[in-house]
């Protein structure tokens, strides 16, 4: 057990320990989510399972708050609202429930993020796709090789690990830095 676990912490520390070279791509996105935000514009965030769950983290942190007291910021998860999503599944399919969300709910100058530990979710494709065709700027925060949705966003950060977990962990830790410099900018 201890030899398992000793494995995975030292995995996820190498991981954190290359999130440096990462800054420049991190100080681009947040500079991009910010001036959506000044401009009237909204965020959009989408992934499945536990990516699911950090992009409802993200949304909630800029409506709610982060760390310092500001104004509230407009920010939607399209994965939020069960009776949302099971309508589009039934009617669409699940490989429509983020693009369906954005053609309702995206508008030129807005910002998709999405994430996806593989790169291979094909409904997180599918609205990066829709995103780009209606103007809003894309944000992807991949794992492994990033996939069938590397090379789609205007923005791309691939966390190269086979890791779902390390890769949820690093991808965290990226929406806490954004989460940083908007706040920065808005308080």
């Amino acid at each position: 057990m201890h030899e398992i676990l000793t494995a995975h912490c030292r995995e996820a520390a190498t991981l954190v320990a290359r999130v440096e070279t990462y800054l420049p791509t991190i100080e681009a996105i947040a500079e991009e989510i910010v001036n959506c935000l000044r401009n009237g514009g909204k965020l959009l965030t989408c992934g499945n399972g536990g990516s699911a769950a950090e992009a409802q983290h993200f949304a909630e942190e800029l409506v709610g708050r982060y760390k310092r007291e500001r104004r509230s910021l407009p920010a939607v998860s399209l994965v939020a609202d069960g009776t949302l999503l099971t309508c589009i599944v039934n009617d669409y399919g699940a490989d429509e429930i983020f693009a369906r969300q954005v053609d309702g709910l995206g508008c030129s100058g807005d910002v998709l993020v999405g994430l996806s530990t593989s790169g291979n979710s094909e409904n997180v494709r599918r609205a990066m796709e829709r995103a780009r065709a209606r103007g809003l700027k894309t944000v992807a925060l991949l794992g492994r090789d990033g996939g069938l949705t590397a090379g789609l966003a205007d923005y791309e950060i691939i966390v190269e690990s086979g890791t779902s977990a390390r890769i949820q962990e690093v991808h965290l830790l990226f929406i806490h830095l954004f989460c940083e410099a908007i706040d920065e900018a808005f308080a």
